[in-house]
């Protein structure tokens, strides 16, 4: 059985990951993307890039990479 500390120390961690995890997604978003897309080459839209200025893959790249994610 888990004491009260035990309990605080892991709701400590599972917070210290959240955060890390939240400020790798405000840094991701900062960072600059590319114009081109990293997996096919093609021109990334201007539209997408001023929605998304991190984007590093065309929309129909990054449709397909976060359906092979799901489907995993």
């Amino acid at each position: 059985m888990y004491s009260d500390f035990d309990r605080e120390i892991g709701e400590e961690r599972v917070e210290q990951e959240r955060q890390a995890k939240l400020n790798a997604a405000r840094k991701a978003l900062k960072q600059m993307g590319t114009e081109e897309c990293v997996d096919c080459g093609a021109s990334i839209s201007l539209a997408r890039r001023q929605v998304y200025p991190s984007a590093t893959r065309c929309l129909e790249c990054q449709e397909m990479t976060e359906k092979e994610a799901y489907l995993r």
